[in-house]
């Protein structure tokens, strides 16, 4: 037995992009955005399962809507600050550096780097190397060329 929401699935890949924004239209009732292939496959691919299976729960709904309000409500230089890409607490972070083996550990508050707390990545790539460096990069958390 074959499954047609995984058939439509899998489609979505060799369709030709000008049948992705007619299959668009079809299911949004709107022309499709003038975003990247990428994106108008991923929003295809979600809308296919959310006809099919039902989307998200109210509760969820609700949620979501209140997060997304007490975003908007926070002060714009606390949003810029806000640094939702900061791995888990307890996450350790290795990094050789000139032959040494340097163990980070990120905590609720920042970081934690041989027994001594920091609030920053870039703190405490420049205690190891002696010169400024963005911490990120230094912990191959983002590439030097791109953002995160």
């Amino acid at each position: 037995m074959s499954d047609p929401v995984l058939a439509r699935l899998a489609a979505i890949k060799t369709t030709p992009t000008p049948e992705l924004k007619t299959m668009w239209r079809e299911l949004y009732g709107v022309d499709a955005p003038l975003y990247n292939r990428r994106y108008l496959e991923s929003r295809l691919a979600y809308r296919i399962q959310e006809l099919a299976y039902g989307g998200l729960k109210p509760a969820t709904v609700k949620r979501l809507d209140a997060l997304a309000r007490s975003v908007e409500n926070m002060d714009p230089k606390t949003r810029r600050i806000r640094n939702d890409r900061k791995p888990i607490a307890g996450t350790r972070l290795l990094r050789e550096f000139q032959g040494v083996e340097h163990i980070v550990t990120v905590t609720i508050e920042g970081f934690e780097y041989q027994g001594r707390p920091y609030r920053s990545l870039s703190a405490i790539a420049h205690a190891i190397t002696g010169v400024k460096w963005n911490g990120w990069v230094f912990f191959g958390l983002k590439s030097a060329g791109r953002g995160a």
